[in-house]
Formats: C-alpha cells, sequence, structure tokens
C-alpha cells in the first residue's frame, strides 16, 4: 500500500500560528520596556573620522543628548575634516558639528585655507567648547632640547603637508620668525603607518609635534618604546601668539599625565568647538547646552579631556566668533 507523504506546509504552518501570540507578547513587552516619542526628531552631530576623538566625543555627546532629552534623537554623521563639517553645518545638511576653533574662525573670517574659497559661513555660531587640543613638541632625551629655543638647529618633523601637524610647525615658526633653513633638517613624515614615529625612535627626527588630547595612548606608547620627553612651550614669542590669536589658548598638561613625566608640562593649542548654524531654533540650542552643563561628570568621567565645560569657560571661549542666541540665553540664565 502506498503511503502519501503529508507536505511540509501541513506541519508548519500550524506552528507559525501557534507562535503569534508569542511574537505579538513580545512586542508589546518590548514596547513597554523601551518607549521611544513618536515626536522625537532627529539631530545630526558632524564628527571627525572613527577612530578620531572627535568620533569618540560624538558617540557620549549624543548619548548624553538622548538621555537627558525626550524629543530628540542625537544621531553622530563620522566626516573626512573639519571643512566638510563647516560647510555641511552652513548648508543645513548638519544641525551641529565639532570643530576645531582656528579652522571656525578661518572660516567666518576668510582667512587661511578659506581665503580664496567662494563660500560664506558667517551664518555659523557657536554653542560651547568640549576639549582642549594640545600642541605638544615631543623630543628625544639625547637631543639636548631643554626649550622651544633649543629646536633651532636640530632634526624635526614637521608632518604631511596640510596636516594638523604641519600647520602647526608653520605657527610655531612663523611665532619665532624661523624659516626651514633654521634646521638641520625638515621631514615631512605623515603619521600613517607609525612613519614619524617610527623615524622618532630611530633617531632620525629629535623631535616632532602630537596633536592631541591627553592622556594619548599612542604617546603612551612612545613614552615607553623610546627615550622621549615633552617640553614646555611657554616663552614670550608664544605668549604674544595666544594673546593675539583668539583661536588658541594656553594649556598646561598636568603632573603625572604620563608616567615619566612627573612635572607639568605648559603648552599652547586651540579648542573643539560645537558649532551650529543660526539657523538651528533657539529652543534646540537650550536643551542642548543644558544637556552638556547638566552632565559634567559623565562626560569627565568617559575621558579627563571632557571635564573642560563650564559655563564660564563657554562664555569666553567664543572669541571673535557670535553664540547661537539659544546658547546666550543659557549662559545669562545660569
Amino acid at each position: 500500500m502506498i503511503t502519501k507523504r503529508k507536505s511540509a506546509r501541513y506541519f508548519h504552518t500550524p506552528l507559525f500560528f501557534k507562535r503569534v501570540p508569542v511574537i505579538c507578547l513580545i512586542l508589546i513587552v518590548g514596547a513597554c520596556l523601551f518607549p521611544f516619542s513618536a515626536n522625537a526628531f532627529d539631530i545630526l552631530l558632524g564628527t571627525g573620522a572613527p577612530g578620531t576623538f572627535s568620533h569618540f566625543t560624538g558617540r557620549i555627546l549624543c548619548r548624553v543628548i538622548n538621555s537627558h532629552t525626550s524629543d530628540m534623537n542625537c544621531q553622530i554623521v563620522p566626516t573626512s575634516d573639519d571643512v566638510y563639517n563647516l560647510t555641511n553645518l552652513r548648508g543645513g545638511s548638519l544641525d551641529i558639528g565639532l570643530v576645531d576653533s582656528r579652522m571656525l574662525l578661518e572660516a567666518v573670517n576668510k582667512t587661511g585655507h578659506f581665503e580664496f574659497l567662494d563660500i560664506s559661513y558667517e551664518n555659523l555660531r557657536a554653542l560651547a567648547p568640549l576639549y582642549d587640543i594640545p600642541i605638544t613638541l615631543v623630543v628625544r632625551d639625547d637631543a639636548g632640547i631643554a626649550s622651544l629655543t633649543d629646536l633651532k638647529g636640530k632634526r624635526i618633523n614637521a608632518g604631511a603637508p596640510q596636516s594638523l601637524q604641519y600647520l602647526a610647525a608653520e605657527t610655531i615658526m612663523k611665532a619665532k620668525n624661523w624659516s626651514k633653513k633654521d634646521f638641520s633638517l625638515v621631514e615631512e613624515l605623515p603619521a600613517s603607518h607609525s612613519q614619524d614615529t617610527m623615524a622618532f625612535c630611530h633617531g632620525i627626527m629629535q623631535a616632532m609635534l602630537h596633536i592631541g588630547v591627553h592622556p594619548d595612548s599612542s604617546l603612551q606608547q612612545l613614552f615607553k618604546l623610546c627615550k622621549v620627553n615633552m617640553v614646555n612651550m611657554d616663552d614670550s614669542d608664544i605668549e604674544k601668539l595666544v594673546n593675539d590669536h583668539p583661536a588658541f589658548w594656553k594649556i598646561d598638561i598636568a603632573a603625572n599625565t604620563y608616567p615619566s613625566r612627573p612635572e607639568e608640562v605648559t603648552t599652547f593649542g586651540t579648542r573643539a568647538m560645537l558649532v551650529a548654524s543660526e539657523d538651528l531654533d533657539e529652543e534646540t540650542v537650550y536643551k542642548i547646552i543644558d544637556a552638556i552643563d547638566s552632565n559634567q561628570k559623565r562626560l569627565s568621567s568617559a575621558h579627563p579631556a571632557l571635564s573642560l565645560y563650564s559655563v564660564d569657560t563657554a562664555q569666553k571661549s567664543a572669541a571673535g566668533i557670535q553664540l547661537h542666541p539659544g546658547a546666550a540665553k543659557y549662559f545669562s540664565e545660569h
């Protein structure tokens, strides 16, 4: 006798309908445990590329904003550089963004990289500073460099052309009235694939510039593998530069930030600014500043560099740049 084979559909269809109530129950419970606002609107935050401190800060900042407000959904947008962020903030493709104070000032005043660009950035407004970006002079122990003046005549790496290191080297040379002829060797090695640090550790270079927050894991590794030191940059020429240029600040790197450096180091640098267009409404900006101000401990616990923010610091960090009305209102009330 031939027995007919039952189809797969005969077995699976009833099983599916048996599972429907369970699936519905899971969805209902999930909705109760993780509620969301139907009225929440997206806030796009432009940061640096993944792996940068800017990107890390943007992620923390969005978490702070989302947990502090019920009607915003902050999302990070990693970008290639500050010029991209500035241009998209100006055009409205980004709502807020992290931008270097020097780049912001140059964009608004059409100087530096922006001198010949047929784009106006006058509608950009400052919200608050998020962290310092120190320019740190790192030297080999056997180079005989104890001050910035001792750098003259040495072998240095200026960094890849148009990089932050290169711009910083140009700035220092201009402040000291130096040229490349004042050094025995000026290399232009990039940081990619550790080309600069390898040349530095092997003694080809005697000094290099590090741009970024402290403590920094890559710099910590450099201290561990090579005999290096950090040198103060606090002479009268740098002091004049900081006083004359509103994008720069005097920065102190705390003692014992690195095990091999028990003393405080005085240098200078820029600041990462939170920026928006004047078209972003006042209430939204007010809420964003309130979220930052109310979560200072959470920010500083994420990284020591994020402990910069305070209402007083924020008010003084927009030299040469107009504050957004929403930020100005918050500062006046607090």
